[in-house]
């Protein structure tokens, strides 16, 4: 990696303070700073030789922005992005001053909330009393026990257990909608029915987790609900700036 080239964790309002613990990446811990270009700066560090997903760094970089939503508006960059050197970044953040700067005011007071729908764990007892469909192909499997009979009731029970936690997911999305400012739908996640992230005041933090938790307290044969938050709003920056020109750190 260059000499001269930058981590880039994250663009704010110029003046914004670095938290008083926070460290950047890297191994000893590269020194934080920023790189301004009128009233957006980015917080920096010298990029790593090395850079790899480790724990310390993730958390390092996770951290960094969580302090930093602490003091005011963020724009989060995702881990590993690196730009060549300061002044490449300086042209970057002067040319998207605009957007950048109207980006942070929509985001000031805002935090991001993830909430995960999930098939509930232990909740075949209530599937077969509830799905007919189900008892029959159980009922088949214990008759006439087999490898087929076994797969299509397995295959039964995951797309019921799936089929019913989408459905408590879309309705635990209607009701926390309602408390958001804006909901962005998240990548497909491996076992996951529903992934979604809502725009919430930080005022309104403690709220919207409750009303998650109680929705998922009534519905828990139905579904888990995995609520993460608040969080840097990394699903709300949008795309329409011209794009930093950073590059995925590697080895």
């Amino acid at each position: 990696m260059a000499v001269d080239a930058l981590y880039v964790y994250a663009i704010v309002r110029a003046g914004t303070p670095l938290p008083e613990e926070a460290v950047g990446v890297g191994s000893p811990p590269a020194e934080l700073r920023t790189v301004g270009a009128g009233p957006v700066t980015a917080v920096v560090s010298a990029a790593p030789a090395k850079l790899r997903a480790r724990r310390r760094d993730l958390m390092a970089h996770q951290n960094l922005l969580t302090g930093l939503a602490e003091a005011g508006p963020v724009l989060p960059m995702r881990f590993g992005a690196v730009a060549p050197d300061e002044g490449t970044l300086q042209a970057q953040l002067a040319a998207a001053q605009a957007h950048h700067l109207a980006t942070l005011e929509r985001l000031a007071g805002q935090v991001e909330i993830n909430v995960k729908a999930m098939p509930a764990r232990d909740a075949l007892a209530a599937l077969v009393t509830g799905e007919a469909t189900i008892r029959r192909l159980r009922d088949e499997a214990r008759r006439r026990p087999g490898y087929e009979a076994n797969v299509r009731l397995g295959q039964a029970v995951a797309a019921a257990l799936s089929r019913r936690a989408t459905e408590a997911g879309q309705q635990a999305l209607r009701g926390l909608a309602s408390m958001a400012r804006a909901t962005a739908t998240g990548p497909d996640v491996q076992g996951c029915a529903l992934n979604v992230s809502f725009l919430v005041a930080r005022a309104d933090t403690d709220r919207f987790r409750a009303t998650a938790e109680q929705f998922a307290a009534a519905h828990q044969e139905h579904v888990d609900l995995h609520v993460a938050g608040p969080l840097p709003c990394y699903s709300f920056v949008g795309t329409r700036a011209p794009a930093l020109p950073l590059a995925v750190g590697g080895g």
